[in-house]
């Protein structure tokens, strides 16, 4: 059986929105943001935890971390702070 693919890559996507400056200056604020998510992310699941683990090591509730990784929640430094330490990594800002 074979499977007709339809619809748009991403990548072309992606290209025809970043055409418009207004939007390429939007993605390019948000990157941070979505790079600390992915490093959050990936450490909790190079450990195995869940989300509601990660939340009991913490002290929080388990929709906090979910609204953090989905990008639905702007965390106080303390709270990256704790995150950082329960996963067992350093939390380090750079300013460039």
């Amino acid at each position: 059986m074979s499977f007709k693919k339809i619809g748009i890559p991403f990548s072309e996507v992606k290209k025809k929105l970043m055409s418009d400056p207004k939007v390429e200056e939007a993605y390019k604020e948000l990157a941070p943001t979505y790079e600390m998510i992915k490093q959050i992310i990936n450490a909790r699941m190079e450990q195995n935890l869940t989300q509601a683990d990660l939340a009991k090591r913490m002290g929080t509730k388990q929709s906090n971390i979910s609204r953090l990784e989905s990008g639905n929640y702007n965390p106080s430094l303390n709270f990256l702070q704790k995150m950082a330490l329960s996963l067992g990594k350093d939390l380090h800002i750079v300013l460039n």
